[in-house]
């Protein structure tokens, strides 16, 4: 049977997520009130992230910055795009 919540980032309610997706209390928050679409849109965001500002996942400061960006995301909104950034369409 599939899992639905109220997805907080669509205002609606939709699939949830399998598992939680991130370690810890944010983990679970995710998990609780985020749809698959809306994590897969966060999916394709954090790849812009990344590829623009060449960050990697192993240090700490690049994770944390993330992981801002992440909630910021989800939870209020957008997050920031890169300046001068131009999707290829």
């Amino acid at each position: 049977m599939t899992r639905m919540v109220d997805c907080q980032k669509l205002n609606k309610e939709a699939e949830g997520l399998d598992r939680p997706p991130y370690p810890g209390e944010l983990g679970q928050r995710i998990y609780d009130t985020i749809s698959k679409e809306a994590w897969s849109m966060w999916v394709k965001q954090q790849t812009i992230l990344m590829n623009e500002y060449r960050l990697t996942p192993i240090d700490p400061e690049h994770r944390k910055f993330l992981e801002q960006q992440m909630e910021q995301f989800l939870f209020e909104g957008d997050s920031d795009m890169p300046a001068g950034f131009t999707p290829k369409i």
